[in-house]
């Protein structure tokens, strides 16, 4: 394939994902390297924080998530943070550098009068001047326009894994379901924030099958969210051997190849990885981070560790809110 291809309008084929794994790592990395040079300014990485408003008691069963009611030892379900408490997050958030603000709710699906809130704090933090993302699950018919009108810029709504690797970590919800979503917030006018978490036991074909599903999204994601598996006791996934922190990069470096024009965000997981490791990943078109000490109900590196790595690296903030 032309490094020129246009984003969408190859289908990529697993076997042609596997071979691009399958190069010497360099090679990768360099192949990954000169596509992002192509797209984006490689000192430039954008910052997100990511606020869960509503916690716990979800009735999902998704093997890696300590907020499912169905898991031993899950968090404790939480009523909807007030909107004082989300305008507070959303600025020191500003403060602190991050050009856009999401906001997550453990549902399967939100009913109306759980939306309600949430259009508002979206319109608020809209009215800030950061771009607004929201992740509550499923969306029945309407409620992606209900959140354009409000002012949402990204609705996230991860695949997770590969259709062959789905059915081992969750059976709640379907890979179509998934998708129907998807096809919702596309249909709104809404931004796309889809990825998914590998490191839960997926083989090399099935981690190469999920990047299939979201590069062959028409058009691709503008935000692709790469997630390593937190392993959090009590869930099923808790002891799940680690994977390998080179593969991790050769994922990240394989996203950036499929899908050139999209920001690729080093998500959950990035607490444990190195500093060298995080570089590597930013080598590899990695341009984007969740920004803030956690991640719904899991740690994230504190803002002044990102900062001194940032700068260690001559990485810049993007300034301007770009898709």
């Amino acid at each position: 394939m032309n490094d020129m291809t246009p984003a969408g309008a190859h289908k990529w084929r697993i076997a042609e994902i596997e071979t691009l794994f399958n190069l010497p790592f360099n090679d990768l990395l360099y192949q990954a390297q000169g596509i992002h040079r192509q797209h984006f300014d490689p000192n430039t990485v954008q910052l997100s924080t990511l606020l869960s408003i509503k916690t716990g008691g979800c009735s999902e069963d998704c093997g890696y998530c300590p907020q499912s009611a169905q898991h031993e030892d899950s968090v404790e379900a939480e009523p909807m943070l007030p909107l004082t408490a989300v305008l507070d997050a959303a600025r020191a958030a500003k403060a602190a550098g991050a050009t856009r603000f999401c906001m997550g709710a453990a549902w399967r699906s939100p009913k109306q009068r759980d939306l309600e809130p949430v259009l508002e704090m979206v319109r608020e933090v809209k009215a800030m001047g950061l771009e607004t993302c929201a992740t509550l699950g499923m969306l029945k018919s309407g409620q992606a326009d209900q959140l354009k009108d409000a002012g949402l810029d990204y609705y996230n709504h991860n695949l997770d894994t590969s259709p062959e690797f789905y059915g081992e970590i969750i059976s709640t919800r379907t890979y179509q379901d998934r998708l129907d979503t998807l096809e919702q917030v596309r249909d709104a006018g809404l931004n796309v924030c889809c990825g998914g978490i590998v490191g839960m036991g997926e083989s090399r074909t099935q981690r190469a099958g999920l990047l299939a599903q979201l590069a062959n999204l028409d058009p691709q994601p503008e935000s692709v969210p790469i997630n390593m598996l937190v392993r959090v006791e009590g869930t099923p996934l808790a002891d799940t051997p680690a994977l390998d922190a080179l593969e991790f990069v050769r994922t990240i470096a394989v996203a950036r190849i499929l899908m050139p024009a999209s920001h690729v965000r080093l998500s959950a997981g990035r607490q444990e990885m190195s500093e060298a490791v995080q570089a590597l990943c930013f080598l590899a078109g990695a341009n984007s981070i969740f920004y803030g000490e956690k991640l719904l109900t899991t740690g994230n590196p504190e803002v002044a560790r990102d900062r001194a790595l940032l700068d260690k690296l001559g990485i810049r903030a993007e300034s301007s809110l770009a898709a």
